[in-house]
């Protein structure tokens, strides 16, 4: 089986974060929302039906949307369950906006969303005097709307969902909330919210503080190429022999570009040739393939580059040396285990990959051979995806079990990495 080289310019779906934020906001502002490049994945359109289920008129043209937002506490209950499918996003971001309306919600999701905790945005609501009752502190969840009061809380660890439930609950709370994070995690909450209502957000020295009282505006959202989904070419063309990608309008928010920080001090050939425009940065990238040194990720880069560990895992495989990664505990309760996943599967592909309590030990420099033709994805898009980039560089055809879970965050991606593949 020859290796093939990857050639070409691709514009990778919109940013999954951001999508489903532009909907939520543009629900609940006054007036007409129009959102561009909306990624059509499984999690974000779970959002979208739950939106349509609370009474938001959505028009869907594309990957463009019209949202006719309904003002704060202009939503309905829901006749039927909110099915949040396999996203943890949409549960505990609309967790902490439902927990402040004037009726009462039932969330749902598939049997993997029902595995992972919801007690880390339950705690702080319950102290804004939300009452939300999980099973076990799993989906499914009853949501009771209650008046909330403001808080000040101080995030355990990092976390944007966390952060955003608060968020939104301090939207529809009786006085001001400050949050307080250890390390600064992804911030297109902030961001979102500054654009809908500046007057109801102030950051400064690690604080947030919510304004509440101020409605939100309709606005046009321009959904940036998901840096998360780039991430699989940026690491496919830094390994394939030969290759040159570049990827177009991918979004540079400083708090989700841990990637493109680790292959700089890798030493990769990378350009970036950033764009001029309000709103979320952008930039296009050109990564080709050349030598490269390891890499030590630690707890404090994790927040900037949380989705891109497996992807990075396959990277330091290519790499003479030693790589680490650690403080990565958290990627164990994401859609698989995925510390467990990656190291076993890789393992399968012959990668030499100690599992640690909270991260990777990885020693690279030898090519990747075959010793099991099935691998397994454990039904999580990013590992099924990390699966596909290493299967670039095998010396025969593997077998990826739930390969479709991809769809997850990135429908397309095998055509579009197809699109790139040169003999």
């Amino acid at each position: 089986m020859t290796t093939p080289t990857l050639k070409g310019t691709i514009q990778v779906p919109g940013d999954k974060s951001i999508s489903h934020r532009a909907i939520i906001f543009g629900s609940i502002a006054e007036g007409q929302t129009t959102v561009s490049n909306f990624l059509r994945s499984n999690d974000c359109l779970a959002t979208l039906q739950a939106f349509r289920q609370m009474g938001v008129h959505i028009k869907e043209d594309g990957n463009s949307l019209t949202i006719d937002g309904v003002g704060m506490l202009g939503l309905q209950e829901s006749q039927e369950p909110l099915d949040m499918q396999n996203s943890g996003t949409s549960t505990r971001l609309m967790a902490g906006l439902l927990a402040g309306q004037h009726f009462d919600s039932h969330m749902v999701g598939d049997a993997s969303l029902s595995k992972r905790p919801m007690g880390r945005v339950i705690t702080p609501l319950s102290e804004m005097n939300g009452t939300l009752v999980a099973t076990d502190g799993h989906l499914p969840m009853d949501i009771y709307g209650e008046v909330l009061h403001g808080i000040h809380y101080r995030l355990p660890i990092a976390s944007a969902q966390v952060k955003s439930a608060i968020i939104l609950a301090a939207l529809t709370a009786q006085s001001d909330t400050t949050i307080e994070e250890p390390l600064p995690s992804r911030d297109h909450s902030e961001t979102m919210l500054k654009l809908f209502s500046p007057e109801s957000i102030d950051k400064e020295d690690g604080l947030i503080t919510i304004h509440p009282d101020h409605p939100l505006k309709a606005q046009h959202v321009e959904v940036p190429a998901d840096i998360s989904s780039a991430a699989f070419f940026l690491v496919a063309g830094a390994i394939v022999p030969g290759s040159e990608i570049t990827i177009e309008r991918v979004g540079l928010n400083p708090t989700r570009d841990g990637i493109i920080r680790v292959l700089e001090q890798m030493g990769a050939d990378l350009t970036i040739d950033r764009i001029d425009q309000p709103g979320e940065p952008m930039a296009n990238l050109t990564i080709k393939a050349g030598p490269l040194k390891t890499f030590h990720i630690e707890e404090a880069d994790i927040p900037a580059l949380v989705d891109e560990v497996p992807i990075l895992a396959l990277l330091a495989t290519a790499v003479d040396g030693v790589s680490t990664i650690s403080g990565a505990a958290e990627l164990r309760v994401k859609e698989s285990d995925r510390l467990a996943a990656i190291a076993s599967e890789l393992g399968k592909l012959g990668a030499s990959i100690e599992e640690k309590p909270d991260g990777l030990i990885i020693t690279g420099g030898k090519p990747l051979t075959v010793q099991d033709e099935q691998v397994d994805s454990f039904g999580d898009h990013r590992i099924a995806m990390t699966l596909k980039v290493a299967s670039l560089l095998l010396d025969k055809e593997i077998t990826i079990k739930d390969e479709d879970c991809m769809a997850v965050s990135y429908p397309t991606f095998s055509t579009d990495l197809n699109t790139l593949i040169r003999k």
